[in-house]
């Protein structure tokens, strides 16, 4: 409805994002000059006893990567924008500037003089510029995984530490295309105080100008407290841009953009363009200006406004600083001059805003003391994000998944290149003597693989919403960070497993280990390495990088069939050798597959034998293995023949736990058999395609606008992705393929914790698909389907037990949101996936309307184990066999749902390499007790979240308590904590 705000009732205190959407009929009606909103009205005489305080805030959003790459954007814009900053600044004290991106910051810092840090150091001690938020970049916060988004966090806090000593109080995300409380929670957890985001739909946005709950404590879902809490503003209006920041009316706001001013290079859309402020026309002007300013006050429960002043890489000339900030501050001149106005207008940094703000609400001034708690509290997310009309946008969800799944290689080989490389240094001072060990080499390549998994966290990069070269040129940065990992693990796995560390020796070009695969280049699959196998054993050494004892299958290729495996004890372990298919009818005749159950302590080196000779025990031939190590009897291949007849029999695949059936005509699963409680389910997986609508707007990189229902993809031959992808790629242009599983539950999603999710009739189609980060479930009363993923992709399930799973995007035209292109540049993925089904032991009675649902312990293992394989190293065949010694850093593993999220070396503050100290961040893991835990041949045990290990806040800042006891540490569920550690 279009009536003002104040005849509504205000919400209630606390409310919860389920509800709300609820609540809402997400109608779009004309409201006037503030298109989606209202009309808004004021009485003058409002302000007579409270004058209206205005901060507004310049800013200069500056991508690390779209349209052009981030070298580029850093040679023709950013330099010049950060360069004449410290001008600009220098010459009136009254101006203020925030900039957020630490990426673009320190290779500027690292380009210019120390007269220029001085002055850069200078403007920050006196207030004038503030770093906010303080990431390495302004993240996505859809495809992100949360570790992800800590570690470009810790980049840049690190960074700002080490070169400028800041503590960022403020969040700044105006750009991210809709927003997690996961990221609140990691701001909150890392020392800051306030935030701001800014893409959420239109519709919410409306409601809580309505309520005027656009400023809230935003709560985590499962806080039982008010431990979580961070202050909220949610920015009103369409865009960040100056026509929808100074109020609602985005015509006159437009005059208030001194870029735009006649002559220069952008004008105003509306055809009204700004005009110089002078004395003749700065009364006029100025009241105009107020009355924007008090029309977007109304929408707020206090006096203290936010206006921010910029748009993408502002502030790049001069003549732009001067144009801007000359004419803002006549403007403040003669408004802070008539006290009959009411106004006190200034220029000010977003935490000067949000300081005016706390104090104006009774608030403590940084903390989350809140006095009279004048704002409401709101608990779950913001997704998924409509700009206008129907244009939702979950197409970002899925494009470019190529790179989403490079995204995770990287991630999870960094991870377990830090806590190899943390490891290390601790054992080498245990050792105590000089050594060959490339302890600053390997910091080096840490830090850059560091740096270039957090610049593709930006929110055009992991989103696939580059240009095609962009996209090129993150690939290339992933694709050589994951190189570079490896020689970091494979150098120091080489140390920590030599009997005889006076032997160590490091030679780059001929390492003593080699990983078992290798990518070949940016945008192709990872092959396998083949390793020779003669009489002279061959040692492979098998890393564990997750924190839990495991036993999982290790497979690697060999050059005979006739190979046995011997364990460090020289006990024959069982294995089985598998053919390597050329095609789908030829077997390779000179490389074979050799799998066997590794036993892998956690964090651990396991050292392995392969000697040529047949294995003793013959029976081991007829098991094949599951990823996480449990047998599946299969009389050799033959079944698998099958797989290529056009029999009516289904092929049956089976293990203690559990029995399948897939369907010979297809491949695909058709039968599920529990054995615990011999339940069956059926199942039906299908290949489906999206088009795009035949109207003028269409699908593109951000948006998903489909035709109408999917259509199902019939193959009379097995239905491979390779095989759908390639039918796509040759034949439509505007598709998404999907993977559709039909089952019988309710819906529930992860970003990186699981959000509860309604299909709701009331929106359309592409509105329904959320960001699926890490899992999906659905579920009844009785039981539990998981979808288990290791790579981000857009879900959604549209029909009650049905889950569908975009997998890729080819799309022939822009979306007009500034791309300027399709997406066509389609690589085959090696998506990859785990189905989990479960059955309840106990009821949850809360479950279907609890705002929060947890996975199972079982649940969290295998996603573990999906995302974090073994990583197998063979001894380079030209080394003369040494003595290696298996390696097990930790006394037991860590309780189950203690999550070593990582253990990253500190730089030191004299040098470029590491420090003796490393950040150890652990996550409690909150789970569902009504999952059994039997019979899962989970190594691990649960201790109410104690381990013995002083904290600091998340990204290092901040020390909490340093007195307290530093061996037992306890956190509560969900909990994410960091601890300094001492490698000695």
């Amino acid at each position: 409805t279009n009536q003002e705000p104040d005849k509504i009732m205000f919400f209630p205190h606390f409310f919860q994002m389920l509800d709300v959407y609820d609540l809402l009929s997400f109608d779009n009606p004309d409201g006037g000059v503030w298109k989606q909103g209202f009309d808004i009205s004021y009485q003058d005489n409002e302000w007579d006893n409270e004058p209206l305080q205005v901060f507004v805030v310049p800013h200069s959003h500056n991508d690390p990567g779209w349209l052009k790459t981030f070298d580029d954007y850093y040679r023709d814009q950013t330099q010049h924008i950060l360069n004449n900053m410290v001008v600009k600044l220098h010459e009136d004290s009254r101006r203020k500037m925030i900039w957020s991106e630490i990426s673009y910051f320190s290779k500027w810092w690292d380009n210019i003089d120390e007269q220029k840090r001085d002055a850069v150091r200078r403007l920050i001690e006196s207030g004038q510029l503030e770093v906010a938020t303080g990431g390495w970049v302004m993240p996505d916060e859809a495809s992100t995984h949360y570790s992800a988004l800590i570690d470009q966090l810790v980049e840049g806090h690190q960074w700002l530490e080490r070169n400028l000593g800041v503590k960022p109080k403020t969040g700044w995300a105006v750009d991210p295309f809709g927003h997690t409380p996961t990221q609140a929670y990691l701001l909150r957890q890392a020392g800051l105080s306030n935030m701001l985001i800014q893409r959420v739909h239109y519709t919410v946005k409306k409601h809580f100008a309505s309520q005027k709950t656009l400023e809230f404590f935003w709560r985590q879902n499962w806080d039982q407290d008010s431990s979580s809490d961070i202050l909220c503003h949610m920015m009103p209006f369409y865009s960040y841009d100056v026509p929808h920041t100074c109020g609602p009316d985005p015509k006159i706001c437009c005059q208030y953009d001194f870029k735009r001013l006649p002559g220069g290079r952008i004008s105003c859309p509306w055809r009204i363009p700004p005009q110089a402020i002078t004395d003749n026309n700065v009364q006029e002007r100025a009241q105009t200006l107020l009355d924007q300013y008090r029309k977007k006050s109304k929408l707020f429960r206090t006096n203290v406004l936010l206006v921010p002043l910029g748009d993408d890489f502002r502030y790049t000339e001069a003549v732009e600083w001067d144009q801007q900030f000359d004419n803002y501050q006549k403007l403040f001149d003669y408004m802070n001059s008539h006290p009959e106005l009411h106004v006190q207008a200034q220029f000010g940094t977003i935490s000067d805003y949000f300081e005016a703000l706390r104090k104006s609400t009774g608030m403590d001034p940084v903390g989350i003391n809140v006095g009279q708690l004048a704002l409401p509290v709101l608990s779950g997310d913001f997704f998924t994000y409509a700009d206008r009309d129907d244009h939702y946008w979950s197409g970002y969800f899925t494009s470019r998944p190529f790179y989403k799944r490079l995204d995770r290689v990287l991630e999870s080989h960094l991870r377990a290149a830090e806590v190899l490389y943390s490891l290390t240094l601790a054992n080498i001072q245990k050792y105590g003597q000089p050594n060959d060990y490339p302890s600053v080499d390997n910091y080096k390549l840490l830090t850059e693989a560091r740096r270039n998994l957090g610049l593709f966290q930006h929110h055009d990069a992991i989103t696939g919403t580059g240009k095609d070269w962009v996209v090129v040129d993150y690939g290339t940065r992933l694709f050589h960070s994951i190189l570079n990992v490896k020689r970091v693990i494979v150098s120091s796995a080489h140390w920590l497993v030599l009997k005889d560390k006076q032997t160590y020796f490091h030679d780059p070009s001929n390492p003593f280990l080699q990983m078992d695969d290798v990518q070949p280049s940016q945008d192709a699959l990872p092959r396998k390495i083949i390793f020779e196998v003669h009489e002279k054993p061959r040692l492979l050494v098998v890393y564990n990088p997750t924190e839990q004892a495991r036993m999982s299958m290790v497979t690697v290729y060999v050059t005979t069939p006739k190979v046995r495996v011997l364990n460090a004890l020289g006990h024959v372990v069982r294995a089985q050798v598998s053919a390597v298919w050329n095609d789908a009818s030829h077997a390779a005749a000179d490389v074979f597959q050799l799998s066997f159950v590794a036993q892998a302590a956690p964090l651990g080196l396991s050292v392995y034998q392969l000697m040529e000779g047949m294995e003793p025990r013959t029976e081991a031939a007829k098991y094949m293995f599951l990823q996480d190590g449990r047998q599946i009897s299969v009389s050799e291949l033959e079944h698998f023949r099958q797989f290529y007849q056009q029999d009516a029999a289904p092929v049956h695949i089976e293990n203690p736990h559990l029995k399948l059936s897939i369907s010979t005509a297809t491949g695909l699963l058709e039968k599920m058999r529990l054995k615990e409680d011999d339940s069956e389910d059926l199942v039906k997986v299908e290949f489906v395609l999206y088009g795009t609508t035949s109207n003028k707007d269409k699908s593109g990189a951000y948006l998903f606008l489909p035709d109408k229902e999917a259509t199902i993809i019939h193959s009379s031959s097995i239905v491979t992705l390779k095989h759908i992808l390639g039918l796509i790629l040759r034949n439509v242009h505007y598709a998404q393929v999907v993977l559709q599983i039909l089952f019988n539950y309710h819906f529930y999603i992860s970003t990186s914790q699981v959000q509860p999710r309604k299909t709701m009739a009331k929106l359309p189609l592409q509105a329904n698909f959320y960001p699926m980060t890490s899992m999906v479930y659905l579920q009844d009363s009785s039981g539990r389907l998981s979808l288990l993923t290791a790579q981000s992709l857009g879900a959604a399930s549209l029909k009650s037990g049905q889950l569908e799973v975009i997998m890729d995007r080819r799309l022939n035209q822009d979306d007009n949101r500034g791309l300027g292109q399709g997406v066509l540049d389609n690589k085959i993925t090696a998506n990859s996936f785990r189905l989990l089904l479960e059955k309840r032991s106990s009821a949850d009675e809360n479950e279907e309307t609890a705002p929060y649902s947890y996975p199972s312990i079982l649940s969290h293992m295998s996603y573990m184990y999906l995302n974090h394989p073994l990583i197998s190293m063979a001894v380079n065949q030209r080394s003369d066999n040494p003595s290696l010694t298996p390696y097990s850093p930790l006394s037991a593993s860590f309780p189950c749902d203690m999550h070593l999220v990582n253990l990253r070396a500190i730089q030191s503050k004299v040098w470029g390499g590491p420090s003796e100290q490393a950040a150890l961040i652990l996550h409690r893991k909150g789970f569902d007790c009504g999952f059994s835990n039997r019979n899962t041949g989970l190594l691990c045990t649960t201790t109410r979240g104690k381990v013995n290990i002083t904290p600091v806040s998340l990204s290092l800042m901040h020390t909490h308590n340093s007195d307290a006891d530093p061996q037992e540490i306890s956190l509560k569920p969900m909990e994410i904590r960091t601890y300094r550690l001492q490698l000695s």
